[in-house]
């Protein structure tokens, strides 16, 4: 059987940040993933945005870590090479009582540490995003917040934990989890066993059932649906900044997004369901969503829409991250309801993990050679004709378009199936 000094459940961005953090030491680290590949999760469809630090209060765990994360970013872009954009966020208010609401968010940015917020009057914020309604009476800009492909991030800390040593295992569904005096045994639904001195539970929508495996606490996470559209990238719509409405006491609101991708994201809806699996659409839903980025940026039209698709995220009723070791059982280390801003708060959720790695008495030491780095990744529509012939000259596959949008050659596939991806999903 299998031993290692740490177990961690779950591989989308949480699990996949704290394992990249990990390698960087001298443990032995395994990741499961229930599904076939990484990334298969919350982590990816979501809004692909670094927060702004300015729409929580300090006490929660979420905005601390929040902020932490976000600072983090610029670093581990340049390290790991995943589309980054430090483009900003506007909050659009259309009424007095919006502008209210906006100025609360600003004096809580404030005592965030968001560098650079600012409350704007509606010249100002038009300036700042000239595609907005011209009913927008002022809001706020955070020139902290950003665009990311999520995805792409997971990739790419998976990636770089595994040439640092972190092992792996796909299609590895946890069903049984015994803790005994020198740690816990762990069996998917394979049969597959494995023991480890300290798990990590960041199972996202199965956080709640991996938790009641191993005899830890009892919590209930709730699916909260998020229905999406994909605008082509020759939009008029597409704004240079992501574009917040005034939230609500319930949701952040539906957003217009600009990807790091050129493609113009627009959503979610948000809606608890009783499912765990189910990513369907809703033609109602989808009409809510056009009108709703309508009213931030007219120019949206539904001709524009080239697909649209949802995504499930890990609520809690606390409202908040449960990130801390279990009371009634030790070394086992809860990562659950890690919905927004989780994607922003990820490196810091590393961080924070790691700590309390070191107070469960784990030895944590250093590695000598620790590679943080990744070779760079060129996308075939970023290069320009000279590098283009080159490669073709040296493999024609690199000439053979099969995603025509995307411009995603032969040659692409492939070395993405040889950098250790399992499905083209």
């Amino acid at each position: 059987m299998d031993r290692y000094d740490i177990a961690i459940i779950g591989a989308g961005v949480s699990g996949a940040a704290i394992a990249r953090r990990l390698s960087a030491y001298q443990a032995s680290v395994v990741l499961l993933e229930r599904e076939a590949d990484v990334s298969f999760g919350t982590s990816k469809a979501n809004s692909g945005i670094i927060h702004g630090g300015f729409h929580h209060n300090r006490k929660y765990l979420k905005a601390r870590l929040e902020i932490q994360g976000s600072g983090m970013y610029p670093q581990l872009h340049r390290e790991l090479g995943f589309p980054y954009r430090r483009c900003g966020i506007v909050v659009a208010a259309f009424t007095p009582e919006e502008m209210n609401t906006a100025e609360h968010l600003y004096r809580q940015g404030v005592e965030n540490d968001s560098a650079g917020i600012e409350l704007c009057s509606a010249d100002r914020i038009r300036g700042l995003e000239p595609l907005l309604h011209s009913d927008v009476i002022g809001g706020l800009y955070a020139p902290s917040g950003g665009i990311i492909e999520p995805y792409r991030v997971v990739f790419s800390l998976v990636e770089n934990a595994e040439a640092n040593g972190v092992e792996v295992r796909r299609d590895f569904q946890v069903v049984s989890g015994k803790s005994g005096a020198t740690g816990f045994e762990i069996r998917s639904s394979g049969g597959d066993r494995l023991r480890a001195k300290c798990v990590i539970n960041a199972a996202g929508l199965y956080a709640d059932e991996v938790s009641r495996i191993f005899g830890a606490e009892n919590y209930v996470i709730i699916p909260r649906k998020g229905e999406y559209h994909l605008l082509d990238r020759r939009t008029l719509a597409c704004p240079s900044r992501v574009v917040f409405p005034v939230p609500t006491p319930v949701s952040k609101g539906m957003l217009v997004i600009p990807s790091v991708e050129g493609t113009v994201l627009i959503g979610p809806t948000a809606d608890s369901t009783d499912s765990k699996t189910d990513l369907g659409t809703t033609g109602a839903r989808m009409h809510e969503i056009i009108a709703s980025a309508q009213r931030l940026v007219p120019l949206v039209s539904p001709a524009d829409v080239i697909t649209s698709f949802s995504g499930l995220r890990p609520a809690l009723e606390s409202d908040d991250f449960y990130i801390e070791e279990s009371r009634s059982v030790p070394r086992f280390i809860h990562v659950a309801g890690i919905q927004s801003p989780g994607l922003t708060a990820a490196p810091a959720v590393a961080e924070y993990v790691k700590e309390i790695l070191k107070g469960t008495g784990l030895t944590l030491t250093e590695k000598p050679r620790f590679s943080a780095s990744l070779p760079p990744v060129v996308r075939t529509r970023q290069m320009d004709d000279s590098d283009l012939q080159q490669r073709w000259n040296e493999d024609h596959d690199e000439g053979r378009v099969v995603c025509r949008c995307e411009t995603v050659t032969r040659a692409e596939v492939r070395r993405a199936i040889h950098s250790g991806h399992q499905t083209l999903d």
